[in-house]
Protein backbone atom coordinates (compact mmCIF):
# COMPACT_ATOMS: atom_id res chain seq x y z
CA UNK A 1 0.00 0.00 0.00
CA UNK A 2 1.62 3.25 -0.79
CA UNK A 3 1.35 6.13 1.69
CA UNK A 4 -1.55 7.84 1.33
CA UNK A 5 -2.14 11.48 1.35
CA UNK A 6 -2.33 12.89 4.59
CA UNK A 7 -5.89 13.97 5.68
CA UNK A 8 -6.90 16.65 8.32
CA UNK A 9 -10.25 15.36 9.40
CA UNK A 10 -12.61 17.63 12.10
CA UNK A 11 -14.88 15.84 13.67
CA UNK A 12 -17.98 17.96 15.29
CA UNK A 13 -21.13 17.77 17.27
CA UNK A 14 -22.57 18.07 21.21
CA UNK A 15 -22.03 15.53 23.76
CA UNK A 16 -23.73 12.05 23.18
CA UNK A 17 -23.45 11.89 19.60
CA UNK A 18 -20.67 8.69 19.88
CA UNK A 19 -17.91 11.59 18.86
CA UNK A 20 -14.97 10.23 20.33
CA UNK A 21 -15.65 6.40 19.98
CA UNK A 22 -15.62 7.34 16.20
CA UNK A 23 -13.02 9.27 15.85
CA UNK A 24 -10.56 6.90 17.96
CA UNK A 25 -11.99 3.79 15.89
CA UNK A 26 -11.21 5.74 12.60
CA UNK A 27 -8.22 7.25 13.54
CA UNK A 28 -7.44 3.91 14.68
CA UNK A 29 -8.55 2.06 11.25
CA UNK A 30 -7.10 4.46 8.78
CA UNK A 31 -3.61 5.13 10.86
CA UNK A 32 -4.05 8.81 11.54
CA UNK A 33 -3.59 10.47 14.76
CA UNK A 34 -6.36 11.50 16.72
CA UNK A 35 -7.46 14.37 19.04
CA UNK A 36 -9.39 14.94 21.65
CA UNK A 37 -10.24 18.98 21.94
CA UNK A 38 -12.79 18.55 24.73
CA UNK A 39 -10.05 16.46 26.78
CA UNK A 40 -7.71 19.55 26.38
CA UNK A 41 -10.49 21.92 27.65
CA UNK A 42 -11.27 19.41 30.55
CA UNK A 43 -7.89 19.60 31.46
CA UNK A 44 -7.73 23.19 31.86
CA UNK A 45 -10.93 23.32 33.92
CA UNK A 46 -8.92 20.68 36.15
CA UNK A 47 -5.81 22.47 36.19
CA UNK A 48 -8.17 26.03 37.33
CA UNK A 49 -10.48 23.83 39.99
CA UNK A 50 -7.03 22.37 41.34
CA UNK A 51 -5.98 25.88 41.77
CA UNK A 52 -8.29 27.49 43.36
CA UNK A 53 -9.45 29.75 40.60
CA UNK A 54 -12.81 31.43 40.92
CA UNK A 55 -14.73 29.42 37.82
CA UNK A 56 -17.38 32.12 38.19
CA UNK A 57 -14.87 34.68 37.41
CA UNK A 58 -13.66 34.98 33.73
CA UNK A 59 -11.08 37.48 34.15
CA UNK A 60 -9.23 35.39 37.01
CA UNK A 61 -9.48 32.33 34.38
CA UNK A 62 -7.93 35.17 31.76
CA UNK A 63 -5.36 35.80 33.49
CA UNK A 64 -4.45 31.96 34.64
CA UNK A 65 -4.38 30.62 30.77
CA UNK A 66 -1.22 30.77 29.74
CA UNK A 67 0.14 28.53 32.91
CA UNK A 68 -0.75 25.10 32.67
CA UNK A 69 1.38 22.93 30.71
CA UNK A 70 -0.94 20.67 28.77
CA UNK A 71 0.43 17.56 26.38
CA UNK A 72 -2.12 15.59 24.61
CA UNK A 73 -1.15 12.30 23.17
CA UNK A 74 -2.28 11.43 19.80
CA UNK A 75 -2.39 7.62 20.24
CA UNK A 76 -6.09 6.80 18.88
CA UNK A 77 -5.48 3.43 21.15
CA UNK A 78 -4.34 5.06 23.80
CA UNK A 79 -5.00 9.01 23.65
CA UNK A 80 -2.63 10.40 26.93
CA UNK A 81 -3.20 13.95 28.54
CA UNK A 82 -1.01 15.20 30.90
CA UNK A 83 -0.88 18.82 32.80
CA UNK A 84 2.27 19.69 34.11
CA UNK A 85 3.64 16.55 33.87
CA UNK A 86 0.66 14.53 36.00
CA UNK A 87 -1.64 12.14 34.10
CA UNK A 88 -5.18 13.35 33.83
CA UNK A 89 -6.78 11.25 31.86
CA UNK A 90 -9.05 10.04 34.90
CA UNK A 91 -9.36 13.08 36.78
CA UNK A 92 -10.81 15.39 34.00
CA UNK A 93 -13.98 12.80 33.66
CA UNK A 94 -15.30 13.65 36.98
CA UNK A 95 -18.67 15.52 37.06
CA UNK A 96 -16.91 18.44 39.11
CA UNK A 97 -14.96 18.93 35.88
CA UNK A 98 -17.61 18.36 33.39
CA UNK A 99 -19.68 21.07 35.14
CA UNK A 100 -17.25 23.65 35.21
CA UNK A 101 -16.15 22.99 31.26
CA UNK A 102 -18.23 25.51 29.57
CA UNK A 103 -17.96 28.10 31.67
CA UNK A 104 -13.92 27.52 31.47
CA UNK A 105 -14.57 26.73 28.11
CA UNK A 106 -16.20 30.23 27.12
CA UNK A 107 -13.46 32.42 28.12
CA UNK A 108 -11.34 33.59 24.75
CA UNK A 109 -8.13 34.02 26.22
CA UNK A 110 -8.64 30.47 27.21
CA UNK A 111 -9.93 29.46 23.71
CA UNK A 112 -7.06 30.97 22.27
CA UNK A 113 -4.48 29.30 23.71
CA UNK A 114 -6.03 25.85 23.47
CA UNK A 115 -7.24 26.74 19.64
CA UNK A 116 -3.04 27.56 19.26
CA UNK A 117 -2.37 24.15 21.02
CA UNK A 118 -4.83 22.12 18.59
CA UNK A 119 -3.44 23.68 15.65
CA UNK A 120 0.06 22.78 16.33
CA UNK A 121 -0.39 19.01 16.95
CA UNK A 122 -2.84 19.32 13.55
CA UNK A 123 0.25 20.63 11.81
CA UNK A 124 2.73 18.26 13.29
CA UNK A 125 0.95 15.25 12.15
CA UNK A 126 2.41 13.54 9.70
CA UNK A 127 -0.13 10.71 8.30
CA UNK A 128 -3.28 12.88 8.69
CA UNK A 129 -5.25 13.61 11.92
CA UNK A 130 -8.73 12.83 13.06
CA UNK A 131 -9.41 16.38 15.55
CA UNK A 132 -12.69 15.94 17.21
CA UNK A 133 -14.72 18.90 19.48
CA UNK A 134 -16.94 21.02 18.48
CA UNK A 135 -15.19 24.22 16.72
CA UNK A 136 -12.74 22.37 15.15
CA UNK A 137 -14.61 22.42 11.03
CA UNK A 138 -15.41 26.22 11.80
CA UNK A 139 -12.67 27.86 14.07
CA UNK A 140 -9.67 25.19 14.87
CA UNK A 141 -9.35 24.08 11.65
CA UNK A 142 -11.11 25.49 8.77
CA UNK A 143 -9.58 24.40 6.48
CA UNK A 144 -9.42 20.99 7.19
CA UNK A 145 -9.96 18.34 4.15
CA UNK A 146 -12.82 17.07 5.44
CA UNK A 147 -15.34 17.99 7.68
CA UNK A 148 -18.02 16.18 9.63
CA UNK A 149 -20.89 17.36 11.89
CA UNK A 150 -22.39 13.94 14.00
CA UNK A 151 -25.89 14.94 15.17
CA UNK A 152 -28.51 12.78 17.58
CA UNK A 153 -31.78 13.11 19.20
CA UNK A 154 -31.32 14.59 22.69
CA UNK A 155 -32.51 11.14 23.76
CA UNK A 156 -30.20 9.19 21.95
CA UNK A 157 -27.49 11.19 23.41
CA UNK A 158 -28.66 10.77 26.83
CA UNK A 159 -28.54 7.40 26.86
CA UNK A 160 -24.94 7.01 25.61
CA UNK A 161 -23.74 9.69 27.81
CA UNK A 162 -25.40 8.07 31.04
CA UNK A 163 -23.93 4.91 29.81
CA UNK A 164 -20.78 6.42 30.13
CA UNK A 165 -20.70 8.38 33.12
CA UNK A 166 -21.25 6.49 35.73
CA UNK A 167 -24.17 6.75 38.42
CA UNK A 168 -26.06 8.81 36.26
CA UNK A 169 -30.21 8.12 35.74
CA UNK A 170 -30.93 9.03 31.61
CA UNK A 171 -33.59 11.99 32.76
CA UNK A 172 -30.75 14.36 34.17
CA UNK A 173 -28.17 13.78 31.91
CA UNK A 174 -30.99 14.83 29.27
CA UNK A 175 -31.21 17.85 31.03
CA UNK A 176 -27.33 18.36 31.73
CA UNK A 177 -26.58 17.47 28.01
CA UNK A 178 -29.59 20.56 26.65
CA UNK A 179 -28.03 23.14 29.16
CA UNK A 180 -24.61 21.88 27.55
CA UNK A 181 -25.80 22.66 24.23
CA UNK A 182 -27.49 26.00 25.01
CA UNK A 183 -23.93 26.78 26.59
CA UNK A 184 -22.15 25.48 23.80
CA UNK A 185 -23.98 27.06 21.10
CA UNK A 186 -24.66 30.89 22.35
CA UNK A 187 -21.20 31.36 23.57
CA UNK A 188 -19.41 34.51 21.65
CA UNK A 189 -16.20 32.38 21.38
CA UNK A 190 -16.46 29.69 18.80
CA UNK A 191 -19.90 28.35 19.57
CA UNK A 192 -21.11 24.72 18.73
CA UNK A 193 -22.20 25.05 14.79
CA UNK A 194 -21.82 23.09 12.22
CA UNK A 195 -19.39 24.45 8.94
CA UNK A 196 -21.32 25.30 5.62
CA UNK A 197 -18.88 22.67 3.97
CA UNK A 198 -19.63 19.89 6.76
CA UNK A 199 -21.51 16.46 6.18
CA UNK A 200 -23.97 15.60 9.01
CA UNK A 201 -24.44 12.25 9.90
CA UNK A 202 -27.17 11.64 11.92
CA UNK A 203 -26.50 8.90 14.08
CA UNK A 204 -29.97 8.30 16.46
CA UNK A 205 -30.64 5.13 14.20
CA UNK A 206 -27.17 3.80 13.81
CA UNK A 207 -24.94 1.76 15.52
CA UNK A 208 -21.34 2.65 16.72
CA UNK A 209 -20.28 -0.09 13.87
CA UNK A 210 -22.33 2.20 11.32
CA UNK A 211 -21.57 5.54 12.09
CA UNK A 212 -17.50 4.48 11.83
CA UNK A 213 -18.29 2.65 8.89
CA UNK A 214 -19.82 5.77 7.56
CA UNK A 215 -17.17 8.05 8.57
CA UNK A 216 -14.38 5.42 7.23
CA UNK A 217 -15.91 5.96 3.75
CA UNK A 218 -16.14 9.72 3.52
CA UNK A 219 -12.20 10.06 4.58
CA UNK A 220 -11.85 7.10 2.05
CA UNK A 221 -13.37 8.76 -0.52
CA UNK A 222 -11.65 12.44 0.27
CA UNK A 223 -8.16 10.72 0.36
CA UNK A 224 -9.06 8.99 -3.07
CA UNK A 225 -10.79 12.71 -4.94
CA UNK A 226 -7.23 14.19 -4.10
Amino acid sequence: MESATPVIVAIDGPAGTGKSSTSKAVAAQLGLSYLDTGAQYRAITWWMVSNGIDIDDPSAIAAVAGKPEIVSGTDPEGPAITVDGVDVAGPIRTQEVSSKVSAVSAVPEVRARITELQRSIAASAEQGIVVEGRDIGTTVLPDADLKIFLTASPEARAARRSGELKGSDVHSTREALIKRDAADSSRKASPLAKADDAVEVDTTELTLAQVIECVVTLVEEKRAGK
